[in-house]
């Protein structure tokens, strides 16, 4: 994690943290999201409600 001011600090890229980075970078804000585990999306997406195979 680089260190800075940024504009916007999302934590956790779950399906509500990672849209909200995006959209704020794409609005221009210099935003960074922080996830505990190596891919974004939560446990729904990774591991929990959609099948994985």
């Amino acid at each position: 994690l680089s260190s800075g001011e940024k504009d916007l600090v999302v934590i956790g890229s779950g399906p509500g943290g990672y849209v909200a980075a995006i959209k704020a970078a794409q609005l221009g804000m210099l935003t960074v999201c922080i996830e505990k585990y190596p891919t974004f999306g939560g446990t729904c997406l990774n591991v929990g409600c959609i099948p994985s195979k």
